[in-house]
C-alpha cells in the first residue's frame, strides 16, 4: 500500500476508528509501542545512559567473564536511535562512546583482527558524516582529536586513515 493509498484510506475512516486501529497496533507490535513511548516520554538521557551501559557490557561484561566486543550492538542502538529521532548530540555522543570504549579496551587487549579496527574506522568516518550532515561537528572536534591521538598512541595498523579523515576536516 502507497502512502497515499493509506492516506485516501485513513479520510475514510472516523476518529474513533483510527483511534482503535493505533491502540490496536501499540498493543500488536512492539516497534510502535517503543515510538509511541518515546513521542510522550521522549527521556534521552534515560536512553543514552542504557546505550552507553550495554556498549560498556559488550568490552567489559559484568555478568560473563569474556567479552564479545561486537560492534554491532552499538550500531543497534545507533539505528533505533536515528528511527526515534534522538537528538543529534546524544546520538552523536553514543557514536563516539562507541569507539573511546573499543580504544579503552584496546589498550589493555591484544587484538589481532584486523576487521576490528576496520569496523571502527567505518563507525569513526559514519560519525563525522553524521555530525557534518547536522551541523554539529565543531561540539566534538575535541574528541574526534582524541580518539585520532589514541589510534596513533596504540599503534591502531589503519591509524593513518583515522588522521586522513580528520585533516580533511582541518583543511
Amino acid at each position: 500500500m502507497s502512502k497515499r493509498d493509506l492516506k485516501k484510506y485513513l479520510t475514510e475512516l472516523s476518529k474513533e476508528q483510527i483511534q482503535e486501529q493505533i491502540l490496536e497496533l501499540y498493543a500488536k507490535f512492539p516497534d510502535v509501542k517503543i515510538y509511541y513511548d518515546f513521542v510522550f516520554n521522549p527521556n534521552e538521557e534515560k536512553l543514552q545512559r542504557e546505550a552507553k551501559i550495554k556498549i560498556s557490557n559488550e568490552y567489559f561484561p559484568t555478568k560473563s567473564k569474556r567479552p564479545k566486543a561486537r560492534r554491532s550492538t552499538s550500531q543497534k542502538i545507533i539505528k533505533h536511535f536515528l528511527s526515534l529521532g534522538v537528538d543529534a548530540f546524544v546520538t552523536a555522543d553514543v557514536m563516539l562512546y562507541t569507539i573511546e570504549i573499543a580504544q579503552v579496551f584496546s589498550e589493555s587487549n591484544r587484538i589481532n583482527n584486523e576487521a576490528f579496527y576496520k569496523s571502527f574506522l567505518n563507525s569513526f568516518n559514519q560519525s563525522v558524516s553524521f555530525m557534518i550532515e547536522k551541523g554539529i561537528l565543531d561540539d566534538f572536534k575535541i574528541r574526534l582529536h582524541n580518539i585520532v591521538s589514541l589510534t596513533i598512541k596504540q599503534k591502531w595498523p589503519n591509524q593513518y586513515e583515522f588522521n586522513a579523515i580528520l585533516e580533511r576536516l582541518d583543511y
